[in-house]
C-alpha cells in the first residue's frame, strides 16, 4: 500500500504526547487532527496512541521491533514541521 502515512513494517506503535490546552502543544493538536484520520486508514492494526496530560511538552515517540525507541521533540514547530518530524520516525526504521 502506498500513501502518505504509510508505517514501515518495523513500526509496532506510535505514541503522542501532549498538553490538552496550552499554547506549546496547539501546534500538535492541529497536527493530529488533520493527519489522525489518514494515519489510521492507511495503519488500521499499528496503534497510535494520544497521551494528554496537563504542561506537557509535546512529543513524538515511536517503537519499533526489539522494543527499540526513538523520540522527537514538537515544541515551538508548526504543523508541516511536525509532519516531517513524524514522517521521518513512521517511515524510516531505526
Amino acid at each position: 500500500m502506498s500513501g502518505k502515512y504509510t508505517f514501515t513494517k518495523a513500526l509496532k506503535e506510535v505514541r503522542f504526547h501532549l498538553c490538552q490546552t496550552s499554547d506549546h502543544s496547539a501546534a500538535t493538536r492541529s497536527f493530529l487532527t488533520r493527519a489522525y484520520p489518514t494515519m489510521k486508514k492507511n495503519n488500521p492494526h499499528t496503534p497510535i496512541m494520544i497521551r494528554e496530560a496537563l504542561g506537557v511538552e509535546p512529543r513524538v515517540f515511536a517503537r519499533y521491533e526489539y522494543g527499540k525507541e526513538k523520540r522527537e521533540e514538537l515544541m515551538g514547530l508548526d504543523d508541516k514541521e511536525i509532519e516531517s518530524k513524524v514522517t521521518s520516525l513512521v517511515m524510516t526504521g531505526i
